[in-house]
């Protein structure tokens, strides 16, 4: 999917970070970064991790049942594989050992929810001549800029997004279940090249905002109903993501009006994500429009959050950098951000990339209240 000059800017990137910290050996174990900087990502049924020497060629240890597509996917060629029957922590010792790094300084992730308390101690017993440097938060930091080929990927993604959501709303009857709109979805997803069907949050919308985390159950959709549908596809597990409200019937006034006013909220916000803006002011002007406008009582939670690799975790979002009123770090070119808003029963998102002149749709849909006319078309 990618190049092999995209490949050596990322291998290149993360050397850049071990010479900062002083490293000789980057260990690198979470789901993400492992499909970031080898091509290659796996679940962890059993430990396995690659590592990026500072000089020298790189290695995956893992499975022997996933030696083959390892090397399918990842321009690794020294893949070190274990039995079932063998411990894993063990084997990723020997092959460090074995490579003449047992007393090496070897960097991690101890963010990483792979490096688990128990793998870092037993790692520890087995190679007691190594000097394990922290390196936190380093699994995310890394792949916050997006390069050009990461962003054609996402556009991709955000492309099935925009057709499964018309696709939905053209489809949207009195009868219609949550259900039903999520297969719609899938469907799209699975036709148009996602990497799996799972779709995001398909539920009926109400309260404020309260529905943006709904548990999927089974809803009939009745006539003045407004569908909450949040859509998550994923190419090479590149996840674009999109928010909209889907009405069947006709919106009311009111409903109308407070979606223009928090899309306007939230194109201030596209329009202002430059490089060199700090997360805070962006983030002000949804959370301090939206109480001025009086469309929510309270504002509690983010704004906008981290978008890109999505590999087999136990994290449904990427929180590593999110837009708060405490968000001071800076915006630079080619991060990508899922940019959401909800109030009054109505959710919008978009998937957006800072650009040098301000944030980039990558997802296109309409911004309004999706509805179907009579003939079937919104």
């Amino acid at each position: 999917m990618f190049s092999r000059a995209e490949f050596d800017r990322r291998i290149a990137r993360a050397r850049a970070a071990m010479a900062s910290a002083g490293v000789d050996l980057m260990l690198v174990d979470s789901g993400e970064l492992l499909a970031w900087l080898t091509g290659y990502t796996v679940s962890e049924t059993m430990y396995r991790a690659a590592f990026l020497p500072r000089e020298g060629d790189a290695w995956f240890t893992l499975r022997a049942l996933d030696e083959a597509p390892c090397r399918e996917k990842s321009w690794i060629s020294d893949v070190v594989v274990f039995a079932d029957t063998d411990e894993a922590q063990a084997a990723v010792a020997a092959s460090i050992r074995e490579r003449r790094f047992a007393g090496a300084r070897i960097g991690l992730d101890t963010n990483s929810y792979s490096m688990s308390a128990a793998t870092f101690m037993r790692l520890s017993a087995l190679l007691p001549d190594a000097n394990f440097i922290p390196m936190p938060g380093l699994s995310d930091s890394l792949r916050w800029v997006k390069s050009e080929e990461e962003i054609s990927v996402l556009r991709q993604a955000s492309a099935i997004a925009d057709e499964a959501m018309l696709e939905i709303a053209r489809q949207a009857r009195p009868g219609m279940t949550t259900r039903d709109a999520a297969a719609i979805a899938s469907q799209v997803f699975l036709r148009e090249g996602a990497d799996t069907g799972e779709v995001g949050p398909v539920v009926k919308a109400t309260g404020s905002h309260e529905f943006l985390h709904g548990a999927f159950k089974t809803e009939t959709i009745m006539e003045g109903d407004a569908l909450h549908v949040e859509l998550i596809p994923r190419v090479g597990n590149y996840g674009a993501r999109m928010m909209r409200p889907v009405v069947v019937g006709e919106p009311s006034a009111t409903l109308k009006a407070a979606a223009e006013e928090l899309v306007a909220l939230q194109d201030r916000q596209i329009a202002a994500m430059k490089p060199g803006a700090v997360a805070r002011d962006i983030d002000a002007i949804m959370r301090q429009g939206a109480l001025d406008a009086h469309l929510r009582p309270t504002y509690e939670n983010v704004t906008a959050y981290t978008l890109g690799l999505y590999a087999r975790t136990p994290r449904t979002s990427d929180f590593s950098r999110v837009f708060l009123p405490t968000s001071n770090w800076i915006l630079e070119e080619g991060m990508v951000f899922h940019l959401y808003a909800t109030a009054q029963g109505l959710g919008f998102s978009e998937t957006v990339a800072v650009g040098a002149d301000g944030g980039v749709r990558l997802t296109r849909s309409p911004r309004l209240v999706l509805a179907p006319n009579p003939i079937g078309r919104w």
